[in-house]
């Protein structure tokens, strides 16, 4: 059977309705474009980001069910809460976004990463734009996991999560739903479900639901320190 794939204007940063995006593969949506800031921003805005691998064009989805979390009631496993008590990481805002991409790239095999250079630089200018922010989890002064996505409204669009000690990444997820609650979040995007986002408590919502939510969560405003680089959890 042949696909019929959109292929996008070089010219504009429109997008086709993610209703029409494929159901095999699921959410694939069209192909082109580039990765600039303002093309970006207007895929996130509209439900849409990109993913492909180095020996493939730039490809953008909008999949369904899409994978999510209420940050609002977020709730860690007694385990976490447990292993959090005795080891102590400390969870910061932006301190090190540029790190945290190039771990999430780097920590996965090539043939896995969707984060090649392209990727993490176009990530890395939004972040220099204030659109693009990351959660640090820190040992001892020593960087061992975070996560990193874009702001969208009172949504958080997120992109990756990387651990390089146990739990890290997981203790990062905690504390960021904590605080981005705190300052007015309402929902985290984290795009595909899997077994490791299952298993912390992420849910599905079909396309209409998630479309409905980003369409008035985009244009709601959270507090203005919220991606202020500080500190969220000390140790």
């Amino acid at each position: 059977m042949a696909i019929y794939l959109t292929e996008l204007d070089p010219n504009s940063i429109d997008f086709p309705s993610p209703f029409d995006a494929l159901e095999d593969p699921s959410g694939l949506l069209a192909f082109g474009g580039d990765l600039s800031p303002h093309r970006l921003l207007n895929a996130y805005r509209h439900g849409i980001f990109p993913w492909y691998g180095p020996d493939e064009p730039l490809l953008w989805w909008s999949p369904a069910p899409r994978a999510v979390f209420d940050p609002l009631t977020f709730e860690p496993a007694k385990s976490l809460k447990k292993f959090q008590r005795k080891h102590n990481y400390a969870v910061s805002i932006d301190r090190a976004t540029a790190r945290v991409i190039d771990y999430c790239a780097s920590t996965r095999s090539a043939e896995e990463t969707w984060i090649h250079p392209e990727m993490r630089e176009a990530y890395k200018h939004l972040a220099s734009l204030g659109h693009c922010h990351s959660v640090e989890v820190w040992r001892d002064d020593v960087l061992v996991g975070g996560l990193y996505g874009l702001s969208v409204g009172q949504l958080f669009c997120g992109e990756s999560m990387f651990s390089l000690e146990t739990n890290a990444s997981k203790v990062g997820l905690w504390f960021f739903c904590q605080h981005f609650a705190k300052h007015g979040g309402k929902l985290i995007d984290c795009q595909i479900m899997n077994p490791h986002l299952a298993s912390l408590g992420a849910q599905e919502l079909l396309r209409a639901d998630f479309m409905q939510q980003l369409e008035h969560l985009k244009n709601q405003k959270i507090d203005s320190n919220c991606f202020e680089q500080q500190w969220i959890c000390l140790d």
